[in-house]
């Protein structure tokens, strides 16, 4: 019997390197990874003319928005954005309207995002206020939680640690992660009536609102908690030099604490506000050169687990509000993280292998998402097909998702996405995409390792 597809003339990256071979595939996986003439027939094949063919990127951090705020995104558009970028699967946040926080909101959710996604989609859950539906929202499909500390989104009042060590508890009963936006609620309130009183309405207002010692102080109080705790816990968008460092000695501790930067924070830093101004206005903000160094370093020393697109759309209207105050905070990036990493990786900054490590790899560990994250013989055939060698020009106009702005507008990245494929399915060729809405599948908790 044929198999459905041949992916011929690639080079395959594998756990050993990469190698020049086929993908055979068959019932949505990976069916053998050989030389041309150890691959079996197939109804289908496609020469991939030398093209290296990658794990599928997940993205711990996307804001898919939807509900109430279609206007901004819906799950269709964001996902045929992520698949435009390589992304096979994406981890939706909960800050939504309506948040979800329960069994009930998550299961709308779900139900509205079955029809509707190109590629394969799981969600967070904000905490509940009572802590006793904690299992609940797991049973029903959450693979972890996000607390914001920044402001309260959800049950818990986010200022009571006993509460959050409650939390924390269970969630880690139900072992699942919690994913934490560190900074200090206080710090940024308090900084922010400051300029307000001083009737301060400029970006620097908004960098003084938002300090590294914001982040680093609410990064030391959870590390404080998950000492406590037995939970595991993520930290999400590392920006500075003095978050990174606090970060890194509850690691040398030996916690069960991991991290992600996104490609913002990489690549950006104060300098590009004055160009981009408010489009590149994000929470936590751009920092220093310094800052930026600083993540490049434990980057390429391996003490950086994940990069997140941390893909935050909003209207251009949202973006350019007359008073600092109201504009939205966030970019879209599904569309920009990969390119802008090929580029690092043809310019020798970064590693084929630290890439896939950072994007694929090491969330699916995070997630415990079985038969994800590497291509491997058995494993779910969730692959980006890329030419490393495309040059090209980053053209928001272009962009699938809602949001056609960025502050990447512009910048020359060699290396593009040229064919998505999620569970052996054709999703997305060369920028267009070419499946049905529906195609995607939620990734459940309870059934993560199918």
């Amino acid at each position: 019997m044929p198999v459905d597809l041949v992916l011929s003339n690639a080079k395959v990256y594998t756990r050993r390197g990469i190698v020049k071979a086929g993908l055979a595939i068959d019932n949505g996986r990976i069916f053998r990874i050989a030389k041309e003439t150890n691959l079996p027939q197939a109804s289908t094949k496609l020469d991939l003319q030398g093209c290296v063919v990658l794990p599928g990127l997940i993205d711990m951090h996307v804001h898919l928005r939807d509900q109430q705020l279609a206007y901004k995104e819906d799950f269709f558009t964001g996902t045929s954005a992520a698949a435009a970028g390589g992304v096979t699967l994406t981890v939706d946040m909960p800050n939504n309207k309506p948040v979800t926080m329960s069994s009930k909101s998550l299961r709308e959710r779900m139900k509205l995002a079955e029809k509707r996604i190109i590629v394969d989609v799981a969600f967070y859950s904000a905490f509940p206020a009572t802590l006793g539906e904690i299992p609940s929202i797991v049973e029903e499909g959450a693979v972890g939680f996000k607390l914001f500390l920044s402001q309260r989104i959800g049950g818990l009042d986010i200022q009571d640690n006993d509460v959050l060590l409650r939390a924390f508890n269970k969630a880690g009963e139900m072992n699942v992660p919690v994913a934490v936006h560190a900074e200090d609620k206080e710090i940024l309130e308090n900084l922010k009536n400051k300029m307000k009183q001083a009737g301060r309405n400029d970006m620097n207002a908004h960098l003084e609102v938002h300090p590294p010692n914001a982040e680093m102080k609410a990064i030391q109080r959870i590390i404080q908690l998950a000492k406590e705790s037995k939970v595991r816990v993520h930290f999400c968008h590392i920006s500075s030099a003095a978050g990174l460092n606090a970060f890194l000695a509850a690691k040398k501790m030996g916690l069960s604490v991991t991290c992600e930067v996104t490609p913002h924070h990489l690549f950006l830093s104060h300098e590009h506000l004055k160009r981009c101004r408010t489009i590149a206005l994000i929470h936590p903000p751009l920092r220093t050169n310094r800052d930026v160094k600083a993540l490049w370093n434990a980057l390429t020393h391996g003490l950086i687990d994940t990069i997140a697109s941390d893909h935050a759309p909003h209207t251009i209207e949202e973006k350019e509000d007359k008073s600092i105050w109201d504009v939205k905070p966030g970019i879209p990036g599904l569309e920009t993280t990969l390119p802008l990493l090929l580029t690092q990786v043809n310019k020798g900054n970064l590693a084929l292998s630290d890439l896939v490590k950072m994007t694929s790899e090491k969330p699916a560990e995070i997630f415990n998402l079985k038969y994800r994250g590497s291509l491997d013989e058995g494993y779910l055939a969730d692959l980006v097909v890329v030419d490393v060698h495309r040059k090209h020009k980053i053209d928001s106009s272009r962009f699938l998702s809602k949001a056609k702005y960025s502050p990447f507008d512009g910048w020359k990245v060699k290396g593009k996405p040229i064919k998505t494929f999620v569970n052996g399915q054709l999703v997305m060729d060369e920028g267009e995409i070419v499946a049905k809405p529906g195609t995607g599948e939620i990734v459940l908790w309870k059934n993560r390792s199918h």
